[in-house]
């Protein structure tokens, strides 16, 4: 019962992140966010859940884990239900990102909660194994109960759904789950708070610029202060006898670069989803419970790179599939550049999911464990939750890139398509373009198609920067070898 808790919330937590992801066009098209700004439903979540979520870990072990787990998962509760109620775009997004800060105390408090209560060995072994499960398959659960709910219900429900669950977690939680021993330590809440507004900062930057250009005063401010505040938060690490983001970590040259890797693969994999979302259901004409399914072939071959990395790391190491994997990733992101308005799921969809995949699966086996290598025992925590940090932060940070060339190209593509559009359209159909500056199908279907294609270009080049960076700085030793071959390595994250 301890671990159904336990693995509930983290179930709960991960498949927030795709659980949405179905239910954007409908979120769009209820509270009047355009392409560019519907990004930040996504990113609000992730930038404050990586931003915050070191310090959630150390606010378990100060505070006593079980008290904070508590906390965290309410506080997520509440979010979800305001999130739920929102009646326009930026209670939406302050709901989001509430629910970020819950996740952020929930989610590292729930690992370091296995610890605290399974014993080491065959238990505790089970008890990880489950949880790794649940975070791995968190994602395709999300995308089949996204369509579902928004489908039978409306968009609403991906947030509701979070409240029963989440309170049934509370309840049980302090029968089954006992507290923690406290440890002394200090919070290092500026560097949490200039690392969080930082990146905020920069990623409102880039989806600013998508808007209204690089020489507007609010892009360049914004980028001032982003440069200010990350600067500062390098200092405040330094300085800091806690550091939330120990920098030494970043001293070896392994670690380093599966960090790099981690930022550019996440940010193909949240550019992924995010628009084919919108391509599948706007272009294609999926339903949300259509788009949920088409998307599982995802989470299933992910499984598949991931059995096949853990097979054969003992013999070859990671570094191999560090490189494949996102050589793999980079030609299913070029693939999906071919995408237009003609296109079919199975013909230009599909097959390109599915290479990328394939890749993302051997790279999740082989960061984990590339991150966790030749760490000592009581820094294994800030290592493996420095790569969970680096993944929620690279996702929306590549994302906000993302967007930015989608709104050029489809700006650029528009000015093609309106003079067209004019010669055909009714009169009607012109009064409501003046009103609205929104051009129907299939003149839309054309402006998403090219925005989208350009976004997956970027896309590629940065699954292709993971693969040289893979390949020129990772290095695996006879050492690590051997190791390997002495015991299992680390699951999928």
């Amino acid at each position: 019962m301890a671990l159904f808790v336990i693995a509930s919330c983290q179930l709960m937590v991960v498949l927030d992140i795709t659980i949405v992801n179905i239910a954007l066009p409908h979120i769009q098209s209820s509270l009047d966010f355009s392409t560019t700004s519907l990004s930040w439903v996504v990113n609000a979540y992730t930038l404050t859940f990586g931003g915050l979520l070191l310090l959630g870990g150390r606010a378990g072990d100060i505070l006593g884990r079980r008290r904070v787990f508590i906390f965290g998962v309410l506080l997520f509760v509440l979010a979800s239900l305001l999130g739920g109620f929102a009646q326009n775009s930026g209670q939406l997004l302050a709901a989001r990102a509430l629910q970020g800060v819950g996740g952020a105390i929930a989610s590292p408090t729930s690992l370091a909660l296995i610890s605290t209560t399974f014993r080491e060995g065959p238990e505790r072994n089970r008890a990880f194994g489950v949880f790794a499960a649940v975070s791995a398959g968190g994602g395709a659960i999300g995308l089949l109960a996204g369509g579902m709910l928004v489908e039978w219900l409306n968009w609403r429900w991906v947030l509701f759904v979070n409240v029963p669950i989440g309170l049934l977690i509370v309840l049980a939680t302090p029968k089954w789950i006992r507290e923690s021993e406290r440890h002394p330590g200090r919070f290092d809440i500026t560097g949490a708070v200039t690392s969080t507004a930082g990146m905020v900062l920069l990623v409102y930057g880039f989806i600013r610029a998508a808007q209204e250009g690089w020489r507007d005063a609010l892009t360049l401010a914004s980028f001032a202060g982003a440069v200010v505040l990350l600067v500062a938060f390098i200092l405040i690490e330094r300085r800091s006898r806690q550091p939330i983001t120990p920098l030494h970590m970043f001293a070896d040259r392994n670690r380093a670069g599966t960090y790099g890797i981690m930022l550019c693969l996440a940010a193909a994999i949240f550019g992924m989803f995010f628009f084919l979302t919108l391509f599948v259901q706007n272009v294609l004409g999926f339903s949300p419970l259509a788009a949920g399914l088409a998307f599982l072939p995802v989470s299933a071959v992910i499984a598949v790179g991931a059995g096949l990395a853990s097979r054969f790391l003992p013999v070859y190491g990671p570094k191999p599939f560090m490189v494949l994997g996102a050589i793999l990733a980079a030609a299913g992101l070029a693939w999906l550049t071919l995408t237009d308005v003609h296109s079919t799921y199975a013909g230009s969809v599909l097959g390109p999911m599915l290479v990328f995949s394939l890749g993302m699966g051997m790279e999740f086996v082989s960061l984990t464990l590339m991150a966790l290598s030749d760490v000592p025992t009581p820094e294994t925590g800030a290592a493996s939750g420095l790569l969970n940090a680096t993944q929620q932060v690279g996702g929306s940070l590549g994302l906000s890139i993302l967007v930015t060339m989608y709104g050029t190209a489809s700006t650029n593509e528009a000015d093609r398509q309106v003079p067209d559009f004019l010669r055909q359209a009714t009169p009607a159909e012109r009064l409501r373009f003046e009103r609205t500056g929104q051009l129907p199908k299939p003149w839309s279907d054309e402006i998403l198609t090219a925005g989208v294609s350009a976004a997956f270009i970027v896309a590629a080049i940065f699954t292709a920067v993971a693969a040289v960076i893979a390949l020129l700085v990772i290095q695996v030793r006879p050492s690590d070898l051997e190791r390997l071959k002495g015991g299992a390595g680390p699951g999928p994250m």
